[in-house]
């Protein structure tokens, strides 16, 4: 089916997002952090790595399954049906929302995109008190808030994220979107090209490793921040700790845009890839 002038203004607005993440060059100072960091782990042996990749990879994958099954998210699904139903009466299931126009469809995105990031700024605010369990809930709390965002746009977009394919590409889609942008480029590559052609999207049939020790730089910049909130936890501005708190929301608040406008952008770019092709 042929895309309409929106759509078509749409899917260059993608191509021009996609241009800049492929032209991004870093810094000298974020090529040295890398080195450090790539030099760090190679210290260990390589099975104590292989293990420790695979016990994260294990974490965020039940984390995600986990999410999909709580009754917030499933809440939330109903949320989003019942907003689509305000353009079209007969939306029953997820799949469904894509007989809605794009425009339709970014308007109930934003509103998840706009209460997620929220929610990250809120949690910043609290971990930046300073508090030795809040401060520990920090990266948990992160991925639960990045991973439900990822799969509400996924739902948003028509597709449903109960099927292996469908989990396996929202975790792909999260892990990429917390790279270092320097290394987001060939990840999106081949999240495109597993969209191509008729494969089966039922079963995955990629690779489902994730972690390695350049996707460990989100990680280790939380902890930083955590270190840096310690720091200025005891710096009272009117009995709050304002600075400390500042730096938890900005930090949060930034990562979850990153998070929200990568996923967002792929599952636009497939609503109109899938269109295209009926």
């Amino acid at each position: 089916m042929p895309l309409t002038d929106r759509e078509n203004a749409i899917l260059s607005e993608i191509k021009e997002w996609e241009r800049k993440l492929f032209e991004y060059e870093p810094n000298d100072f974020q090529m040295t952090y890398e080195k450090y960091l790539e030099t760090a782990f190679s210290m260990l042996p390589e099975n104590v790595r292989a293990q420790f990749y695979s016990l994260v990879d294990n974490w965020l994958f039940h984390l995600n399954a986990m999410i999909q099954g709580a009754q917030f998210q499933l809440d939330a699904k109903e949320r989003i049906l019942a907003s689509a139903r305000i353009f079209r009466s007969d939306i029953e299931r997820v799949e469904d929302l894509r007989n809605l126009k794009i425009d339709e469809l970014n308007y109930i995105a934003q509103q998840s995109i706009a209460r997620h990031r929220f929610y990250s700024f809120a949690q910043g605010g609290l971990s930046g008190t300073g508090g030795t369990l809040l401060l520990g809930m920090d990266i948990p709390a992160m991925a639960v808030i990045n991973l439900r965002a990822v799969q509400l746009l996924a739902m948003t977009y028509g597709y449903e994220v109960n099927t292996p394919f469908e989990m396996m590409a929202s975790l792909k889609v999260f892990h990429t979107s917390t790279l270092p942008p320097r290394m987001q480029a060939d990840s999106w590559t081949d999240l495109v090209n597993e969209l191509e052609g008729d494969r089966d999207r039922y079963f995955y049939e990629g690779s489902d490793q994730l972690t390695d020790s350049t996707w460990l730089e989100q990680p280790v910049r939380q902890l930083f921040k955590a270190m840096v909130i310690a720091l200025f936890r005891k710096k009272m501005i009117q009995g709050l700790p304002l600075v400390s708190m500042a730096v938890g929301s900005i930090s949060n608040y930034q990562l979850t845009r990153r998070v929200t406008d990568f996923s967002h952008n792929y599952y636009r770019l497939r609503y109109l890839m899938d269109k295209e092709g009926r």
